[in-house]
């Protein structure tokens, strides 16, 4: 860990600690005495992986790092096949017990694999024993789940109901909006600047004067970088959000076109009207023109799903976490006929990508495609000649 910090970006390195966390349990070695389960990972997360923060250890925290320090396995365990398969185990398992999702187990292991080559550098192993095993992570699906999904109808009542949610809620109603208007991911949408938003221009209208919205009233999203959360632990300035001068699996300075459709073009134009531009020049932020963070908009998003549901409908995954509204975003280009390609590059993803998470939200495609095979082999019949 103390190796790759300098190195490595704040959400890199709460990644990194998180994976070691999650492949610790293996390597205890006894269990008289062992730490409370929960204590243990808090202890490892905040302190012990951790560079930044080791040297402010608490008393009780420094209990339990020192009892780990003489009771887990050393390195030179990993040799041992049985042990090496229950790490593995535990890099593509859930504290739950069940698998991990397909790129947290693959990221675990990654992670894992990566932290091996290092006593590896040092002359403490000899080679990776990983690469001795036939070992095959769980399987889990990459495909998002369709009870998720709300659909439009669903999506307005929700963004009503947040709108009723104070004293946070108004201002949120053109965030949320971003996310299932234009397949935002969050950490993209609480960094939007005023400058990422081409806007139509109003109208005179003949009768009254007055001006109103354009009859083609389409807007565009012109933006490059995004904010992810990690925490003040984890970055080098103390900020909570990490600054990122790209997108996901983008290089820097790769701009990402969406298009933004009537509904949010309002939306956004009242949001601006309301609240004005945040510190920065970011168009979403705090009651008190702080950073919005994500504890925030998640507690309202939690509100409102439990006013605008039905309470068997809040009780399952439909749109649970804020992401679902870019999940149903996605799903609605998909179902009205927007090429998957198109898609792919409105929601930042590669088109292979896209089909597999998106597979089983496409309602009636393949009538669609069989009606096209249809009329397509009926004009080929009616052009050959008889």
């Amino acid at each position: 860990m103390d190796m790759k910090w300098k190195r490595s970006a704040g959400k890199r390195r709460a990644t990194i600690a998180w994976a070691l966390v999650t492949v610790m349990p293996p390597m205890i070695a006894i269990s008289k005495g062992k730490p409370d389960d929960k204590a243990m990972r808090a202890a490892l997360r905040q302190r012990g992986f951790n560079a930044k923060r080791r040297a402010e250890c608490p008393q009780d925290t420094a209990v339990i790092l020192n009892w780990l320090s003489r009771n887990t396995k050393l390195v030179s365990a990993l040799t041992d096949p049985a042990v090496m398969r229950t790490v593995l185990d535990a890099a593509a398992t859930q504290l739950n017990v069940r698998p991990a999702a397909l790129w947290t187990a693959r990221t675990n292991n990654a992670i894992l694999a990566n932290a091996i080559e290092y006593p590896i550098e040092l002359r403490i192993l000899r080679s990776n024993p990983i690469k001795t095993l036939k070992w095959k992570a769980p399987k889990t699906t990459q495909e998002v789940d369709r009870r998720c999904v709300v659909n439009p109808a669903q999506a307005r009542r929700l963004l009503d109901a947040v709108r009723r949610q104070m004293p946070s809620g108004p201002r949120l109603v053109a965030f949320f909006a971003m996310i299932y208007y234009a397949a935002l991911r969050p950490e993209e949408a609480v960094n939007l600047h005023r400058d990422n938003i081409t806007l139509p221009a109003l109208v005179r209208n003949a009768t009254t004067g007055g001006w109103e919205e354009p009859t083609d009233n389409w807007g565009k999203l012109r933006f490059c970088s995004a904010a992810p959360e990690v925490g003040s632990e984890w970055t080098d300035d103390g900020t909570r959000r990490e600054r990122r001068q790209q997108l996901k699996s983008r290089p820097v300075g790769e701009w990402r076109v969406v298009p933004v459709p009537p509904p949010l073009t309002r939306l956004l134009r009242t949001h601006l009207e309301a609240f004005g531009i945040g510190p920065g020049g970011r168009v979403f932020s705090g009651v008190y023109g702080d950073e919005l963070a994500s504890i925030t908009y998640r507690r309202v998003w939690d509100k409102a799903r439990r006013a605008a549901l039905t309470p068997s409908d809040y009780a399952s995954p439909l749109a649970e976490r804020v992401y679902d509204l870019r999940h149903a975003c996605v799903s609605t280009w998909l179902n009205g006929g927007v090429p998957p390609a198109q898609v792919a590059e409105w929601a930042g993803h590669s088109v292979a990508v896209l089909l597999k998470v998106y597979a089983k939200c496409v309602d009636g495609r393949d009538q669609i495609a069989k009606r096209r095979i249809e009329d397509a082999l009926r004009d080929s019949e009616e052009s050959i000649p008889h």
